[in-house]
């Protein structure tokens, strides 16, 4: 179970201090899914980090399984944040120089060395490859892929560690209609067959549509929509 208990994020500036997130609750079971919406600067990205442990809130926490990544080390939480989390973003961030094969097993090498099976891991990232639809671009490197393509190919990365999180910051931002349409529903149909927990911050009124439970980010603070 994710829960974020009264988050709040404020950044001091030459101005002042800058709140950008006010008491931000929110919880999450395996297989819930929700999506976030609202303006540029509302704090939509804030709380993604913040929610994966890339960030660490000015007050309030954020528990995921019972963890509580703020009272581990910075080893501790990249070790947490490789086996617990798995992200997306607008930009895939796809290493340019390594194959989409390379590229969806680079979480596995950085792995306990308990949890480290390269034969599995290997099995595995074809697998979801094959599911994502890009069999045929194991050895393709990502500048000769379409940005679906590339969105697929990082989509298998973020699940290639089986996460019990997965996070997306704009998944379907930089993509023409069809293929952000493509993306969507592959995203929701990966979902709903590992029952994972899911969050989608994005600006795209088609994707949040398909999401039974939706929220706004406005001026910090979240809200509830209407299903």
């Amino acid at each position: 179970m994710l829960v974020a208990s009264s988050l709040s994020k404020t950044y001091q500036t030459p101005r002042g201090a800058l709140t950008v997130l006010q008491d931000v609750s929110l919880s999450l079971s395996r297989g819930d899914a929700v999506a976030i919406t609202g303006p540029s600067g509302s704090g939509k990205s804030t709380l993604l980090y913040i929610l994966g442990a890339l960030d660490q809130p000015t007050s309030g926490s954020v528990t995921l399984d019972g963890a509580d990544p703020a009272r581990m080390s910075e080893r501790e939480q990249a070790a947490f944040r490789n086996r617990q989390i798995g992200f997306v973003f607008q930009d895939h961030s796809l290493l340019p120089q390594c194959s989409v094969l390379e590229n969806v097993l680079a979480p596995t090498l950085v792995a306990a060395p308990a949890d480290r099976d390269a034969k599995a891991a290997e099995a595995r990232a074809r697998n979801l490859l094959a599911q994502v639809g890009l069999s045929d671009r194991l050895d393709h490197r990502p500048g000769e892929l379409s940005g679906g393509e590339k969105q697929r190919a990082a989509l298998a990365r973020a699940l290639i560690r089986d996460p019990m999180l997965l996070l997306c910051d704009e998944p379907t931002g930089n993509l023409d209609r069809a293929s952000a349409d493509a993306v969507a529903a592959l995203l929701l149909e990966l979902h709903a067959s590992r029952r994972n927990m899911l969050v989608v911050v994005t600006h795209s009124s088609a994707l949040a549509a398909r999401f039974a439970r939706r929220y706004e980010m406005n001026r910090g603070t979240l809200e509830a929509q209407g299903s």
